[in-house]
């Protein structure tokens, strides 16, 4: 059975996370980050100034953040006063402050430093800040925040945001946030980016090209009919119908040479957003932005209001629809709910790969019936080794882990019924809209809407490496 973790009391360098202690740090939490950056793009040259509002959660001497040892730091204030700092080897920022911080203090500590960003090395290969072939972007899941910023990189600490970066004015430039100015002068441009909801620092992201902005509603084809066809079974009237589904404001930015083969391929962004909503719940930030880049991508990237796709990704066939079902709604489970813990990474990938099977039996494809029978015989003929609840660091994003998250919830569809179950999706998204979850917050929650144990069951299909039937 799956209980709330209980973590060690993390150091000043460590987050305690369980799969990933390096990364994020102890002894205080940012509220918020405001960050001024100066972006050249042909050298790849980032100066910034970093000003970050914190709580100390616990009497500090020191502390740390984390760097990317990529930069030089030329300049560490704590509350208007010098600190000593030192930024080693381990992409960590040691900071002394001259006055100790006292428990519940709030402190404000200002790093001006300038380097030539790039990824963080990972197992799962380099992450972060990367030029592309003329511009770069940001992919920092789970450990690529450092790569640009200074920053608690755990997904816990979730803090608002300022961006404000300046580069030259041929570049578009976009960060996950509402874009509240942009001012050119001489031969720059620069944007000013507020992101107000709480965001873990790998889902903040900047994206810079040469872009054509594109109002997604003005390339969107809605399916034939008034809704998904869950309509019907839920008994929804008219007002509950404009209640779920809101006018939320898509755009994006995509290379010139892309544009008629993205309006094909997302010309049904309009009806995959009303139907996400329909089963999840309004959704959670002001606007959705999607950038097309003009190289290639291994595969799509979330970021908080923000999906990135590599121009492979767009070739007018909607080969790739799926995927932009998945990212949409990792708005909802991973990036408005995001994980404790990096352990429970399947609370985020299971929703996101279910999302794709509910969207093909809405427009038209295999019902999740199938898809779920399809993938039940192929994650059975796998080696029985992994653990959905608890992975392993190694196994994050294995395939098994997105299939595998969704093949319970599929189960779990069937264990409750159809009512009670997207009932109990939709509480999910909303009671813990902006806040963290762990696995044993989502066991909790249904078992109060089904309104019995379901102990066995979630034993079975987190606990245990054997895969359960299907239902």
């Amino acid at each position: 059975m799956i209980f709330k973790p209980s973590l060690p009391a993390p150091g000043a360098d460590t987050s305690g996370d369980s799969y990933l202690p390096g990364h994020g740090n102890g002894g205080y939490r940012v509220e918020h980050y405001d960050l001024e950056l100066d972006y050249r793009v042909g050298p790849n040259r980032l100066s910034g100034q970093a000003v970050i509002t914190a709580v100390a959660t616990q009497a500090l001497s020191r502390f740390s953040l984390d760097l990317g040892r990529g930069f030089k730091v030329n300049r560490v204030l704590v509350n208007g006063k010098p600190a000593k700092f030192q930024l080693s080897g381990r992409d960590k920022l040691g900071i002394k402050p001259m006055k100790s911080l006292a428990e519940g203090a709030e402190f404000v500590v200002e790093i001006r430093y300038v380097g030539n960003p790039r990824p963080i090395a990972g197992m799962w290969g380099d992450i972060g800040w990367d030029e592309l072939t003329d511009g770069s972007l940001v992919a920092s899941q789970p450990i690529g925040a450092p790569s640009w910023f200074p920053c608690n990189d755990h997904p816990s600490d979730k803090a608002a945001y300022r961006v404000t970066l300046t580069t030259a004015s041929p570049y578009s430039v976009l960060v996950t946030g509402n874009l509240v100015a942009r001012r050119t002068g001489g031969s720059t441009t620069t944007w000013v980016y507020e992101r107000p909801e709480p965001t873990a620092a790998y889902l903040m992201s900047v994206q810079i090209g040469r872009y054509d902005d594109i109002d997604i509603a003005g390339v969107s084809h809605s399916l034939p009919g008034q809704g998904p066809s869950y309509q019907m079974s839920l008994r929804l009237g008219d007002d509950d119908v404009e209640a779920v589904l809101g006018a939320i404001p898509q755009r994006a930015a995509v290379p010139a040479r892309l544009r008629r083969n993205f309006a094909r391929d997302f010309g049904r962004q309009g009806q995959i957003m009303d139907v996400l909503q329909w089963f999840f719940g309004p959704y959670p930030f002001d606007e959705y932005v999607v950038v097309v880049t003009d190289d290639d991508l291994d595969d799509p990237i979330e970021a908080q209001g923000m999906s990135i796709f590599g121009a492979n990704h767009i070739d007018g066939r909607r080969t790739h629809e799926r995927l932009a079902v998945h990212e949409l709604a990792h708005q909802w489970f991973g990036n408005s709910l995001t994980v404790a813990d990096w352990r429970h990474i399947w609370l985020n990938e299971g929703f996101a790969t279910y999302a794709e099977w509910l969207w093909s039996a809405e427009s038209g494809g295999p019902s999740a019936q199938a898809h779920a029978r399809t993938w039940h015989a192929r994650m059975a003929s796998k080696p029985a080794d992994l653990r959905l609840g608890d992975p392993g660091v190694a196994r994050m994003f294995d395939e098994r882990v997105y299939k595998r998250g969704a093949l319970l919830l599929h189960a779990l569809r069937h264990e409750m019924g159809d009512e009670e179950f997207f009932v109990l999706v939709k509480a999910w998204a909303a009671e813990h809209r902006h806040s963290l979850v762990t696995s044993a917050d989502f066991v909790a929650l249904a078992e109060v809407y089904a309104g019995r144990s379901l102990r066995d069951f979630f034993a079975r299909w987190l606990d245990s490496p054997r895969l359960p039937p299907l239902p």
